[in-house]
């Protein structure tokens, strides 16, 4: 007789096994679907508030404007001319000065260049009286080769209808107090520069 509770309390523990086994796996069954359910929720949360919480997918980005510098750049790149090197003597007492001077025309654009290139010889010759007018001293210092610059720029746009700089200045010297202002115009050559610049 004594065997059969011993019989009932082998089986009873193996019962008990069973249970805790199940509600142990039932609770790490229901930890994992609520760590799936909080990753899900927050991914939502993400990509509704990266869509603007609507629903709808994202507009695609738009590429960034660039920065404000770049307005300031032209178009298209700059077109230049060279000019062949000019010997000029200068208007030194004696006349034993010479200046060699190596000058490059910058254009508008490309199809500007045919346009100059059928005045450059008139556009060389005033250059060439300019820099004739000038002494030694003028060209070394900085002012006075600014001033040439400018003064170059003024003459190669005598061709195509500018003003005479020598004209100009007599209006600037006249009319300092009055000041109209003057339409811009946009001449083929815009702008001088020097490739060489020597004074003997």
């Amino acid at each position: 007789m004594s065997a059969k509770p011993e019989a009932a309390e082998a089986v009873k523990a193996p019962a008990k096994g069973k249970k805790m086994l199940i509600i142990i796996l039932g609770v790490v069954l229901l930890l994992a679907l609520i760590g799936g359910g909080a990753i899900v929720f927050i991914s939502k949360q993400r990509s509704s508030s990266e869509d603007g919480g609507d629903g709808h997918a994202p507009a695609p980005a738009k590429a960034a404007a660039p920065p404000a510098v770049h307005a300031a750049v032209p178009k298209t790149p700059p077109v230049y001319m060279p000019m062949d090197n000019m010997v000029v003597n200068l208007a030194d007492p004696g006349g034993e000065r010479v200046a060699q001077v190596g000058i490059t025309l910058e254009v508008q654009d490309a199809k500007a260049v045919d346009t100059v290139k059928a005045v450059l010889p008139a556009i060389r010759s005033s250059v060439l009286m300019l820099i004739a007018r000038r002494t030694s001293e003028e060209l070394l210092k900085q002012e006075g080769k600014e001033k040439l610059i400018k003064d170059i720029l003024c003459e190669a746009s005598i061709p195509f209808g500018g003003d005479s700089c020598d004209e100009e200045e007599e209006q600037a010297s006249s009319t300092k107090k009055k000041k109209k202002p003057r339409s811009v115009i946009l001449y083929p050559v815009v702008g001088v520069l020097f490739s060489s610049f020597i004074v003997q």
